[in-house]
């Protein structure tokens, strides 16, 4: 009686452990099924509006230090693509710049205003005209010198080079007599008794 019991219950466990897992596929399996088709794609629309530009204006002041204003600007616009406006400053030399502008279809059209010093083109000091007269004097000289050509100046051998170049010529004087002596032996050689391939020409 008591193992019938501990195989009936034993049965039943394995019986629900499968059910169990059996279940979970199920579940699985309905996670990642295609849901598109429960939406409807016409429902999903973008649309973007697009409105006419507006007319704007600003100005404003601002400084580096707290109650100091050292720049301005001010712009306005048509709504229509063009711009108008101006800024000032105060630069390094504690001059004030301006510039009055106008932005349209054919580009920016700046106006400098007190801007002449900045467009002055430097003196040359005397250090720089030195430098200058220098240089043209050195120049002249260097064409002169090169107006008949370039002079070619081969390097002077030194005396190891000398010794390398001695050293290659006995070499090749010396191959170059072994090589008349095996063409001197060969043409000695009777025809006859020479390689089968032989041919009645040799070429040294």
């Amino acid at each position: 009686m008591g193992n019938y019991i501990y195989y009936y219950l034993g049965f039943n466990h394995q019986k629900m452990s499968s059910m169990i897992v059996l279940g979970l596929m199920v579940i699985a399996s309905g996670c990642l099924a295609d849901v598109s088709h429960l939406f409807r794609h016409d429902e999903i629309l973008e649309a973007t509006t697009s409105y006419p530009p507006l007319p704007y204006k600003f100005n404003y002041k601002a400084g580096r230090y707290p109650g100091q204003i050292d720049r301005y600007q001010s712009e306005s616009g048509d709504g229509a693509g063009t711009v108008r406006g101006t800024y000032s400053f105060i630069d390094p030399k504690f001059k004030i710049r301006t510039v009055d502008y106008t932005a349209d279809k054919n580009g920016f059209h700046p106006i400098l205003k007190n801007y002449e010093d900045t467009q002055i083109q430097p003196v040359d000091s005397e250090a720089v005209k030195l430098a200058k007269d220098r240089h043209h004097a050195l120049y002249e000289r260097i064409a002169n010198d090169n107006a008949q050509g370039t002079p070619q100046f081969l390097p002077r051998e030194t005396a190891s080079v000398q010794r390398a170049r001695n050293k290659h010529l006995e070499l090749f004087e010396k191959i170059a007599a072994e090589h008349q002596a095996i063409a001197a032996q060969r043409g000695q050689l009777d025809p006859s008794e020479g390689s089968p391939n032989y041919t009645g020409h040799y070429v040294a």
